[in-house]
């Protein structure tokens, strides 16, 4: 029964998914420092963890149903209490409008999440509770199971992440073009070689516009024909030489290579790490990289 209600909820959301009421100005770059359109990727998250008495935004995420959120596996710790922030677009203002705070219930990461490696970095966030999507919260979509995009294709990287290497962390959401860097390009040795596999989308790379410490777990939105976007890939890593290095495009977890697992964790009962969902109601928000 759990998992029918589950499908149900997923299915009702594919229609209205990834169309944001605020259009993004597409132009616009990640590292460098152009600011989003306030609420123009709605289902962009801030993943918060405390530390004292001050909540930390250590990631980003997705909102891909009214209680799941995807982010990556490394931006995890069991030991940490966390909350998501949904809806917001400036993290230095508290009760932003349009934005919600919702604390955490399970956290599912990959059961083959390699840190050495790299491999398989994907978790999935249940919300203590339901969302009400709304003009500045709603759901991304997901793409068709094992879709690959092509060479150059369009997409885009959000987040709240250093503006450049070593430089300050975004207070304002950032986004930016990465065009996709297909896999034979990705894996030749002067690239990633060997570090990429096909269960990862690489994009970006020339240099100039990246993502940034900050950035992890956020999504790499790509515009589907319909006009609708998808999130087609989950911010993994980077070059440890800077932000914006040549032939070292940002790689990503590729979504459309996990749906099946997505779906699985979505209706397990069991959680991997518990966590309390009603975290202490601090409403300080700092910074650091994830």
């Amino acid at each position: 029964m759990l998992g029918i209600t589950v499908l149900t909820s997923l299915l009702a959301f594919a229609s209205s998914c990834g169309v944001p009421t605020f259009q993004p100005d597409v132009l616009a770059r990640v590292v460098g420092g152009e600011d989003a359109v306030p609420h123009s990727w709605p289902w962009q998250v801030s993943l918060q963890y405390l530390k004292d008495t001050e909540w930390r935004h250590t990631c980003g995420g997705s909102l891909i149903s009214s209680q799941h959120v995807l982010t990556a596996a490394h931006c995890i710790n069991k030991s940490f209490t966390y909350r998501v922030a949904l809806g917001k677009s400036d993290l230095t203002v508290e009760d932003e409008p349009g934005s919600v705070i919702v604390g955490v219930d399970t956290i599912h990461v990959h059961e083959k999440w390699n840190t050495l490696l790299i491999r398989n970095d994907i978790a999935l966030i249940k919300l203590a509770e339901p969302v009400e999507l709304s003009d500045t919260i709603q759901a991304g979509c997901l793409p068709e199971e094992g879709s690959v995009l092509p060479q150059d294709y369009p997409c885009y990287v959000t987040g709240w992440g250093r503006l450049w290497t070593n430089g300050p962390i975004a207070d304002v959401l950032q986004q930016g073009l990465q065009p996709v860097v297909d896999y034979a390009t990705c894996s030749q040795w002067d690239w990633w070689g060997f570090r990429v596999t096909k269960n990862m989308v690489c994009a970006g790379g020339d240099g100039v516009i990246s993502a940034c410490n900050g950035d992890s777990g956020g999504p790499l939105n790509c515009q589907a024909e319909n006009g609708s976007w998808k999130v087609h890939g989950i911010v993994s890593f980077g070059s440890g030489l800077g932000c914006n290095t040549a032939k070292k495009p940002v790689v990503f977890t590729r979504v459309s290579a996990y749906l099946d697992w997505i779906n699985e964790e979505e209706q397990a009962e069991t959680p991997e790490y518990p966590h309390t969902s009603d975290p202490p109601k601090c409403n300080q928000v700092s910074h650091d990289s994830g």
